[in-house]
This record gives structure tokens, C-alpha cells and sequence, in this order.
């Protein structure tokens, strides 16, 4: 077993692989389009714009790659915060963007026009998890994860939501497809509720 961490300019790489190493699993940081195709799991991370995040998967010529990876060869892929974001079909952060399609649905912005939340969404936050996902398996409590976005992903098929969180309305935390994962919290800096994350994520075959 060993993990692919894309460097496509956009995220905090260190601390993904950091938490990935103390499952003492093979982790590399890697803009090398070869070490997608030798790893056996792969994960997208990144923080910033919708935009700006597949302009750096194009640019850099990751698209095509992880087509072939994740969608035909079905290698577990996972994506954390802007990551999981980029998974869906296209979004509406500066205007109107696609994005690489592996999970029906759009991007949005986070509605709290009917709340006293604010924009961004900073901080911890429960998770409802659905048992039915193994990305949301080996929680015998309801567990806590740290966020740091605007946007929610919504997806076409509600049942590829694996978890939800409450933040003026109920908001997209965790999606599975098949073998493809989404966070939109950050795994790597939610202390043991995230390791189990990335632990159901490299239980994936």
C-alpha cells in the first residue's frame, strides 16, 4: 500500500502526509503524473478557490490521469476541503466552473441568509455520519471534525452523502461514491476522529 498526496499548488500537503505517516502507511507528496499510476490510494487536498483549483489540476496536467486512476481503474481517491469540492460537477465560486465531474452536483455557496451563522464557517463541528458508508465506519460516537470553508458541496444523488454537519442548514460534510471519498473538513487537524477517517479511507481496495 502506498498514498499519492497531489501537489497541484493549492493546500497544506505537509500536514495531510503527517497524519497519513502516523498510520505508518507509505505517503509521498508528488506533482510526478507517474506516482498516481504506482500508488494504490490517492488524495487530493487543497484550500482556496474553485477556480483556482482546477486551473492548477489542468495546468499541470492531472486531469486525464486521475480520469484514468480513480474513475476507470477505481483506485480509492479522496478529496479533503476545496479536494472534495473539486470532485463535483462543476461550482459557483467567481463565477461558473467545471469541475472534474466524479461526483454529481454542484458547489455553492453555504446559505445563511435564514441563520445568525457566518461566512466563512471556522471551527468544529459535529458530524451526523450515515452507516451505511465504510468512510464513515468505526464511530461509536458522534465525532467532531474542524471546517474552514464558504461553500458546500450539494450532490445530484443524496445518498452518496456519507455525513452532514449543522450550520444554518444542514451541510455537506463527508460524501462516498464507490471509491471515491469527500471531506470538506480537514481530517489531518481533527486529532483521532480524522485518523479514523483516513484509516476507513486506506481500508479501501
Amino acid at each position: 500500500m502506498s498514498v499519492a498526496i497531489i501537489d497541484y499548488g493549492v493546500g497544506n500537503l505537509t500536514s495531510v502526509r503527517n497524519a497519513v505517516l502516523r498510520l505508518q502507511v507509505p505517503v509521498h507528496v508528488t506533482a510526478d503524473l507517474a506516482a498516481l499510476v504506482d500508488a494504490t490510494h490517492i488524495i487530493l487536498p487543497g484550500v482556496g478557490s474553485f477556480s483556482e483549483g482546477m486551473k492548477g489540476l489542468t495546468e499541470r496536467g492531472f486531469i486525464s490521469v486521475l480520469r484514468e486512476e480513480a474513475l476507470e481503474k477505481k483506485k480509492p481517491m479522496l478529496g479533503i476541503c476545496l479536494g472534495m469540492q473539486l470532485l463535483a460537477t462543476e461550482g459557483f465560486e467567481h463565477g461558473r466552473n467545471q469541475g472534474l465531474g466524479f461526483i454529481p452536483g454542484a458547489v455553492r455557496l453555504i446559505d445563511t441568509a435564514q441563520s445568525e451563522c457566518r461566512l466563512p464557517h471556522i471551527g468544529w463541528n459535529d458530524v451526523n455520519l450515515s452507516g451505511q458508508h465504510p468512510i464513515a465506519a468505526g464511530f461509536t460516537h458522534r465525532p467532531a471534525f474542524y471546517f474552514v470553508h464558504s461553500y458546500q458541496f450539494i450532490p445530484e444523488d443524496p445518498q452518496v452523502i456519507a455525513g452532514t454537519c449543522e450550520y444554518g442548514q444542514a451541510v455537506t460534510a463527508l460524501v462516498e461514491s464507490d471509491n471515491i471519498c469527500g471531506a470538506q473538513f480537514h481530517p489531518e487537524k481533527s486529532h483521532d476522529d480524522g485518523l479514523q477517517i483516513f484509516r476507513n479511507f486506506l481500508s479501501l481496495a
